[in-house]
């Protein structure tokens, strides 16, 4: 069995999502709508979206961004020991408990420094696969978020997880995205537009 793969730890939280920081040397794993998870204590963790990946300048930035010429080296040691995190910001979109995983807003966020990880395939399957893509309602009502990009890069990760049933999950996903989106045209082109640009290989 592989190792769970730690991208970051979690700076502050809320019961709708919550903001977790790592490394500049860290951030090559992480990527937008990549599923991932925040495992506390008694079988209990929270599941969520990465939706906006942050990088913010400090002092130090700053003053090299102006100057001419700076050295490889010094670029190599601004990027590996930087003290500013890169910051992820993370949308909940379920829990699980006791086993069972379940599409509602978590009870209770994670707590300051608990180490977030990237969902496996399996991770992914297991969260997709629970109910009928009541997640899909946290991202649709998500404030401040690219609602079809987040949804296309999540729908092109969990279908790759998903194997040689990826392509129907897909469908079904689609399927469901499109019923919840009837009322709310101008959000279903622009999320069915996002898709269609998965589909180009």
């Amino acid at each position: 069995m592989s190792q769970p793969i730690e991208i970051g730890r979690l700076l502050r939280a809320g019961t709708t999502g919550f903001i977790a920081g790592c490394r500049v040397n860290q951030l090559s794993v992480p990527s937008f709508g990549t599923l991932v998870r925040a495992p506390l204590t008694d079988g209990y963790q929270v599941y969520g979206l990465i939706h906006d990946i942050h990088i913010d300048d400090d002092g130090l930035v700053r003053q090299l961004v102006t100057a001419d010429g700076v050295s490889e080296e010094v670029m190599k040691d601004n990027r590996e020991r930087r003290i500013v995190p890169v910051e992820m910001s993370v949308l909940a979109a379920g829990y699980e408990q006791d086993g069972k995983v379940h599409h509602l807003l978590p009870p209770r966020p994670p707590l300051s420094l608990d180490v977030i990880y990237l969902c496996g395939d399996k991770d992914i399957v297991r969260f997709t696969d629970a109910g009928r893509f009541g997640y899909f309602r946290h991202i649709l009502n998500g404030k401040d978020l690219s609602v079809g990009e987040v949804l296309a890069a999540h729908l092109l990760q969990a279908g790759k997880a998903h194997g040689t049933n990826g392509e129907a999950w897909r469908e079904k996903a689609v399927q469901e995205l499109i019923t919840l989106l009837r009322d709310d045209y101008p959000t279903l082109m622009s999320v069915l537009g996002a898709l269609s640009d998965t589909l180009v290989e």
